[in-house]
């Protein structure tokens, strides 16, 4: 039998997550994705399958922000931006998809900034 490797084995557990989380117009689905070095994260309205707010340690409003910054800091200041964006475009509610990942470390830090900037989830 093969072993698989980390990334085939978060993606089989992305799926079970998706089995159960989908968004909304209502309430649309905040992903996650989380690189070695980056951190990405989009709000999706799975319904008609469009992107209406993202936000990534690599965009170019937040980089200066981010220098210097541990890697979980800079999860958080994604979140508050996204969250920022969200609100802008009028999204209040979403439903987390940590995206086959542990609820822990970065990606706790990325939900803990977007309820920070206001999301509800």
């Amino acid at each position: 039998m093969a072993t698989k490797s980390r990334n085939e084995a978060r993606i089989r557990r992305h799926l079970h997550v998706r089995k159960r989380v989908s968004g909304t117009p209502d309430r649309p689905r905040l992903n996650v994705f989380r690189s070695l070095s980056q951190i990405y994260a989009q709000i999706i309205d799975d319904t008609c399958g469009h992107t209406l707010v993202a936000a990534s340690s690599i965009d170019h409003e937040l980089r200066e922000k981010l220098q210097g910054l541990k890697k979980s800091e800079q999860a958080r200041l994604v979140g508050l931006a996204l969250a920022e964006r969200a609100k802008a475009k009028g999204v209040q509610k979403v439903v987390f998809d940590r995206g086959g990942y542990k609820y822990i470390g970065r990606v706790k830090a990325l939900a803990d900034g977007a309820r920070e900037g206001g999301l509800e989830f």
